[in-house]
């Protein structure tokens, strides 16, 4: 319960109380807690210092100090104020200038002197019926309480749950992983003669083919050489070169004796063909030495098509001569022994399937999130978790999902509009935990993204009670929980209590 709902509480009860309250006198319009300030037959001095007056001058109907203190009971002071007593009622304050102006603003109609007016004293009545709402209120908070009580005992018993689930889950995660770190371990070292085998039959394969190349390619520059030496004396001439056309690099129609030299420089001719010292004397050219062409960059399509026969014709080859086609007993991985073979089948796979399985890795965040929310100081908001309150008014649908979302979606069809997304407790030192602040919600039009202020007061139920929009995006939600229902104060302080009168 409120302070201040408690001094209500017993000033009203001792108003309320069998005997008459006793008047203790006091100048008119001085509280009771300034009683000693006013003496009689002693001079006054103004509450703010400002000067000392003979005592007779005090509600003289003329304002001589200037906090106005000198007429706490007339209309001289602008600054000034009354104090109604409001016996069976609260006392309250009143600017000076409603003095004797025809209203009565205090229920005991003492403001109302010399007016004239005529004023009924409604105190008692106005006591009666606010002690009753309060009553009725203290009684809630009485009740509220209580449920918070078990809410608490509630949240302790769920986080222990939740945490206990969490921790047999991660453990449970972790033995899964060791075993298949060690089923792992058992499934590679049963792998290794495959492994190896595999290794091993590759590498011959790689050099086998790397033997074939070699020999398509001599055949190849062979062909190649006796297509270009005409005359069949063995040794390919600078005459024997220009007269293929098909050499020019330029295109201009004529290989030169430049151009040749080059073609001549670009050819490795297989093993020379030995002829008589005569003979080799004849086709010396200026040239060192002559080479016979691997391949020719200005072949026509016809060279091409060779070369896809010939490619086609390698992989023929490959094929017939696979390492796993010639030696399949060798490469082929040896079976693993009956129980390793039974640990892969039966644990393996299964073990490893559980440990990414999207739903228990959800499960797990999911707690670890849930865990790691501040429910207040013994966790007496956790039953708000993942539940939603609903507000209807005359437009719209108001939805309050705590530590989650708010939002707001038109009565009669139209999207859904995010009013704020959690925060953080924003309520004032002492009480923190009174207000939720939800905000980055969706933008207005030229303006800041929508944010909502949740003020939380004490009640049996939990419900939204109103909504409001005081500022430009900026709303406001009332929201009654027992969770922030505070211990009520006993019948005997509230009717043992002392307030001003």
């Amino acid at each position: 319960m409120s302070c201040a709902l408690l001094l209500l509480l017993m000033s009203l009860a001792l108003a309320m109380g069998t005997g008459a309250a006793v008047e203790i006198q006091r100048p008119r319009g001085v509280p009771l807690s300034k009683r000693q300030f006013y003496e009689e037959n002693k001079p006054f001095t103004c509450l703010d210092g400002s000067s000392t007056i003979p005592f007779d001058r005090v509600n003289d109907d003329y304002c001589d100090c200037r906090d106005g203190s000198d007429e706490p009971g007339t209309a001289a002071c602008p600054n000034g104020s009354f104090h109604c007593t409001n016996a069976g009622f609260r006392p309250a304050f009143i600017p000076s200038s409603r003095i004797n102006d025809g209203i009565c603003d205090c229920c005991d109609t003492t403001d109302e002197y010399n007016s004239g007016a005529t004023c009924q004293n409604t105190c008692r009545e106005m006591g009666r019926k606010e002690r009753e709402s309060l009553q009725i209120m203290a009684e809630i908070t009485k009740e509220g309480f209580l449920l918070k009580q078990q809410l608490i005992h509630e949240a302790k018993r769920g986080q222990e749950d939740k945490q206990g689930k969490l921790t047999e889950l991660q453990g449970s995660k972790k033995g899964l992983e060791e075993k298949v770190e060690a089923l792992r371990t058992v499934k590679e070292t049963a792998e290794d003669p495959e492994k190896e085998a595999k290794e091993r039959h590759l590498k011959a394969w790689e050099e086998q083919k790397e033997l074939l190349r070699m020999e398509k390619d001599k055949t190849r520059m062979a062909e190649a050489f006796l297509e270009l030496d005409d005359d069949a004396d063995g040794y390919v001439s600078v005459a024997e070169l220009q007269s293929h056309l098909e050499l020019d690099p330029d295109s201009d129609g004529s290989l030169s004796e430049t151009e040749t030299q080059v073609s001549q420089g670009q050819s490795e001719p297989p093993a020379p063909v030995e002829t008589p010292q005569e003979e080799s004397r004849d086709f010396v050219s200026d040239h060192d030495s002559d080479h016979y062409p691997e391949d020719y960059a200005g072949e026509e399509e016809e060279d091409v098509e060779d070369d896809e026969e010939d490619d086609h014709d390698e992989e023929e080859e490959e094929e017939k001569v696979t390492p796993e086609k010639r030696e399949d007993d060798e490469v082929s991985m040896p079976p693993y022994d009956t129980e390793t073979q039974s640990l892969i089948d039966g644990t393996y796979s299964h073990l490893q399937s559980l440990i990414c399985d999207p739903e228990c890795i959800s499960i797990c965040r999911n707690l670890e999130k849930e865990i790691g929310f501040d429910f207040g100081p013994s966790a007496e908001f956790a039953y708000l978790y993942s539940q939603c309150y609903e507000l209807s008014t005359s437009e719209y649908i108001y939805r309050l999902c705590p530590f989650n979302r708010v939002s707001q979606k038109p009565k009669f069809g139209g999207s859904e509009t995010n009013l704020g997304l959690w925060g953080q407790w924003a309520g004032p030192e002492g009480n923190l935990y009174s207000v939720m602040k939800y905000d980055h919600g969706q933008g207005c039009w030229q303006g800041p993204n929508r944010s909502t202020t949740v003020k939380l007061t004490c009640g049996k139920e939990t419900v939204v009670t109103s909504t409001s929009e005081p500022s430009r995006c900026e709303y406001l939600m009332e929201f009654t929980t027992p969770a922030v229902c505070q211990e009520p104060a006993s019948l005997d302080e509230v009717l043992h209590g002392h307030t001003e009168l």
